[in-house]
């Protein structure tokens, strides 16, 4: 039996691998698309892994990988009873394999076919349309926590990563809605103490620390969510979202600064001011400052 196995490996390994280094040595333009080829089926494989992880497909697909396992060492081994069962069943395993699969099959195709393509390998071409989308569900959670006097802190981080104060709370990693933030931070469940951190438009973590102000920065009637809030805007450019729980108030700190006694709208326009517009504004003048380097640099050569 070993010594069928080894004539079968050096078989393989003469007629396969060796013969395919010497067409890469002949032809290394070949050796590029191999690349490719690898990348491209490593991403595919990968990308499969996780649509089907979290579904029933995992199960079957761990199912189909020991049929094939047991199907190869049938046929290295000899074992032609078993291998000609295994054999039987992989042969018409494509006609099983596109019934028990057809809802995913057919999700695929179907993204093939639309412009959800995009999100398929992975690119948000519309992050600006999500982060719109995300602040009137921040402003609805604030407004509906406001109106029930729920205490309640939200930092949206920025440029500035604050991974260090998301590391005190515990994560979630979970898509904005107003039911998840408003639920978050019901009086007396385990999360509502501390703050929800949002970052890359996802609300990363719940119960996190933040660092506090100095009682000098702020008026005395103003609690520790509130000298939170300048805390973390202080430190980073983040832009942090109190409600408070004694008069439901909604304020916003931004730059060491609160803005008190916010309605809907002015706290949806600080919102996109400084989430959206902002960021249009810093690439306007990246490419002014481009534009006159380029112009400099023109000139000095001239």
């Amino acid at each position: 039996m070993l010594e069928n196995f080894g004539k079968v490996f050096t078989n393989f390994y003469e007629n396969n691998i060796l013969g395919y280094l010497e067409m890469l040595y002949q032809y290394p333009i070949k050796l590029v698309l191999l690349v490719v080829d690898i990348t491209l089926v490593a991403f595919l494989i990968i990308k499969l892994l996780k649509i089907t992880r979290a579904t029933r497909t995992w199960q079957l697909l761990k199912g189909i990988a020991l049929l094939v396992v047991g199907m190869w060492l049938s046929y290295l081994f000899e074992l032609k009873i078993l291998n000609y069962i295994l054999t039987s069943i992989m042969t018409y395993g494509v006609l099983i394999l596109i019934v028990i699969f057809q809802p995913e099959l057919r999700r695929g195709l179907e993204q093939l076919g639309s412009n959800k393509l995009s999100e398929f390998f992975g690119i948000d071409k519309n992050i600006e349309a999500r982060t719109k989308e995300n602040i009137y569900k921040i402003v609805i959670a604030a407004t509906e926590m406001a109106k029930t006097k729920t205490g309640a802190l939200i930092v949206l981080e920025r440029d500035i990563k604050i991974k260090d104060i998301i590391d005190t709370g515990i994560l979630i990693d979970g898509e904005i809605s107003p039911q998840l933030l408003v639920n978050i931070f019901v009086p007396n469940t385990p999360l509502h103490d501390g703050a929800v951190i949002i970052s890359d438009n996802k609300v990363t973590a719940a119960a996190c620390m933040l660092p506090l102000a100095s009682d000098k920065d702020i008026a005395k009637e103003l609690g520790t969510r509130h000298r939170a809030a300048i805390g973390i805007s202080k430190e980073s450019d983040a832009i942090a979202i109190v409600v408070s729980e004694e008069t439901g108030k909604i304020s916003v700190a931004k730059d060491g600064t609160l803005i008190a006694d916010l309605k809907e709208e002015a706290l949806k326009k600080i919102l996109m001011k400084n989430l959206i517009l902002a960021k249009h504004e810093k690439n306007g003048v990246a490419k002014i400052s481009n534009f006159k380097n380029i112009t400099k640099k023109t000139k000095e050569e001239k």
